[in-house]
């Protein structure tokens, strides 16, 4: 990739233009080196930087971009706008020529990097910010990001498959992943009202469903399984009295059903105040651990260990881009977060701290398969088995299984098995929602070989709904349709309903027979 045309450093709240000397810009006592796709910065305090390449935006492009984290049921193919945030990549798509291109970064950088494209050409934006302020690098130099040029690969659908596999290309190779194939109780018990009993029935309904299938499934229990309520923290090394008396003892009894256990945890959050908490905004001050104190991650290890002494052979991990920010994804934007606020060790941008974080986590975990969520997908890429990519469905409200499960299915599945095994959320099978669209939503699911979680109530439970979660838990199993899924109304809709599947089409009609709820 040729070198940028124009580079601008932030050290305080101004973007100031650096001067050039071949392949170094400096201003203010900071340099930036292009070298070869890398961008090394070296400085005293640094809070930005932005790399501009001019180059004309082709008439009516449509151009398409990622998400912090999960993604909101907001990805998809737009016409220029300019102040479009795209994180990590994007790519553009000519209508007159059929031609796709792009930029993005190699996973695991060292900054929170987000591209805007306009007329005129295409900008990075290095956010190299700890916390809500500058990061004191002292003179340290840091290898920012690398930069990644995307060539047409053929289609649109093609070209961001081989963007996906440029931007991971230096992450170990995933060994062929078993099918991740189970049961979630979230989207019919909503965290209240269940126990070991009920937790115990999921795992023998999905076993039953199995049908004897030689890869096992999972049951995970997920949020509400200890004392405080609903995501209200840690510490995590009881579960409720008189409901979770021994959760060793559920493990086991998971096991001799048939079923892999799992469970839940939010590793930044404590119930009470710490003295290892963030200063930063947040609904409950004092309780979200700050990931860089030591004492927070021996914290968070410990965890780990403990979930894999009583048995555990899979761990979700949630909530904490939101417990470092102060915000999801969408509201995160440029600015990420509030200002005037710092991490506890200021020498390191967000993002090594984060990036540290979930390295912490993969070696505590050892063999126990992890799930992100609510984690950034491009730096736990090659650190999760398993990353949710989109934001809940619902097992009370069809809308939102159609707005989240489904865009982020279409926009986000070149990165499974290569960043991580995909996982666009739970399938409902519950009273509250139309089973022939949750059916259908299984059955995407299932031909695409992501990960397939299930809210089963047994409430729900008929025969009709038994014959098709039968035959959707075994495709899964075993490893989806030949050939995988593509969506080929994607450059035109959010929720596509034209795929393909084996080189067959393939439709699904999202909408009840009046169409999709207006969003009020």
């Amino acid at each position: 990739m040729r070198e940028p045309s124009a580079v601008f450093v932030q050290i305080g709240t101004d973007l100031t233009a650096a001067s050039r000397t071949g392949a170094s810009w400096s201003v203010a006592g900071a340099e930036v080196i292009w070298a070869d796709g890398a961008v090394e910065v070296t400085a005293g305090e640094i809070s930005r930087v932005a790399l501009r390449w001019s180059e004309p935006l082709p008439p009516g492009a449509l151009i398409l971009g990622d998400a912090w984290e999960r993604s909101y049921g907001d990805l998809q193919w737009r016409h220029q706008q300019p102040e479009r945030l795209l994180p990590w990549y994007f790519l553009v798509h000519d209508p007159s020529t059929g031609r796709t291109t792009g930029a993005g970064v190699e996973v695991q950088p060292s900054a929170f990097c987000a591209w805007t494209v306009d007329a005129d050409g295409y900008t990075l934006w290095l956010d190299l910010r700890n916390g809500g302020g500058p990061t004191e690098l002292s003179g340290r130099t840091l290898t920012a990001a690398t930069v990644k040029l995307f060539h047409d690969a053929g289609t649109p659908w093609q070209t961001l498959h081989a963007a996906v596999a440029t931007m991971s290309s230096r992450l170990p190779a995933r060994p062929e992943p078993a099918p991740v194939v189970g049961a979630n109780n979230w989207y019919y018990a909503y965290g209240e009202n269940f126990d070991e009993k009920a937790v115990l029935t999921d795992a023998a309904t999905i076993v039953e469903l199995a049908d004897g299938h030689p890869v096992k499934p999972f049951s995970v229990v997920d949020d509400g399984w200890y004392p405080g309520g609903i995501a209200s923290g840690g510490p995590w090394d009881r579960g409720t009295p008189g409901v979770f008396d021994d959760l060793a003892g559920t493990a086991a009894q998971i096991k001799a059903i048939g079923a892999r256990p799992g469970l839940w945890f939010r590793p930044l959050l404590v119930r009470e105040p710490s003295s290892q908490a963030r200063p930063g905004p947040h609904d409950k001050p004092g309780r979200a651990l700050d990931p860089s104190y030591p004492e927070v991650l021996d914290l968070v290890r410990a965890d780990l260990q403990r979930f894999r002494a009583w048995g555990f052979e899979l761990v979700k991990h949630d909530f904490s881009t939101y417990d470092v920010f102060g915000a999801f994804g969408p509201a995160m934007g440029s600015r990420l977060t509030d200002s005037g606020w710092q991490l506890h060790d200021p020498s390191r941008t967000t993002a090594e701290i984060v990036l540290a974080f979930y390295r912490e986590i993969r070696s505590a975990a050892a063999d126990v398969v992890l799930i992100g969520c609510n984690t950034v997908g491009h730096l736990a890429a090659g650190l999760v088995d398993v990353q949710r990519t989109g934001d809940d469905t619902s097992g009370r409200d069809w809308e939102r299984t159609r707005k989240m499960g489904v865009n982020t299915l279409a926009f986000r599945l070149p990165q499974h098995n290569r960043f991580f095994t995909v996982d666009a959320d739970c399938v409902p099978c519950t009273p509250q929602t139309p089973w022939e669209l949750n059916a259908r939503f299984l059955d995407l699911i299932a031909r695409s070989g992501t990960a397939l979680f299930l809210s089963i109530d047994p409430a729900a439970r008929t025969k009709q709904t038994d014959v098709a979660l039968r035959d959707g838990i075994h495709l899964a199993l075993s490893g989806g349709g030949a050939g995988g899924i593509e969506p080929v109304d994607w450059l035109t809709s959010t929720t596509p309903t034209a795929w393909r599947s084996g080189g067959n089409p393939v439709h699904y009609d999202w909408s009840r027979p009046w169409g999709a709820d207006p969003v009020s």
